[in-house]
């Protein structure tokens, strides 16, 4: 069965990606004050590259640590960009003209204390979405990857 939220979410999402792509990140490179950036994984069950839209309310250490948070817009399901990297964590960003290999990983408890204070700060609209939803969003901390 098609959800609407779904198929809406996916024709917003791919004209901003275009003209995102198109403008090197110069036009439409940030949202909401986060930077806007695009997150390749890896599909769990296709196993084909896939890239979505997102924001990032913490960007720390010149883009070496990126905090990105699976909200959904407080649905119940998580979203599948985050379904895709708790399988396979090694991800492409493409943020700021650049795109780079890193990893991802789920925050744990405690970096996630420390962090959501500062996420709902920088983006209010994120503690509605967790009021939305009985699931806890995630969040997930993306760095380079081991050398």
């Amino acid at each position: 069965m098609i959800n609407p939220k779904d198929e809406i979410a996916k024709v917003v999402t791919g004209f901003h990606e275009a003209v995102f792509r198109v403008s090197g990140g110069r036009l439409l490179g940030t949202l909401g004050g986060m930077p806007v950036l695009v997150l390749g994984t890896t599909g769990r069950k296709s196993g084909k590259r896939r890239s979505t839209m997102l924001t990032a309310p913490i960007v720390e250490d010149g883009g070496d640590r990126i905090v990105l948070v699976a909200s959904w817009g407080g649905d119940s399901r998580h979203p599948t960009w985050f379904l895709n990297l708790r399988e396979h964590p090694d991800v492409e960003v493409t943020m700021g003209g650049r795109t780079r290999s890193m990893r991802a990983r789920v925050a744990t408890a405690e970096e996630k204390a420390e962090l959501w204070p500062r996420i709902v700060a920088t983006y209010r609209g994120y503690a509605g979405y967790q009021k939305r939803t009985d699931r806890d969003i995630p969040l997930v901390i993306v760095e380079p990857p081991p050398t």
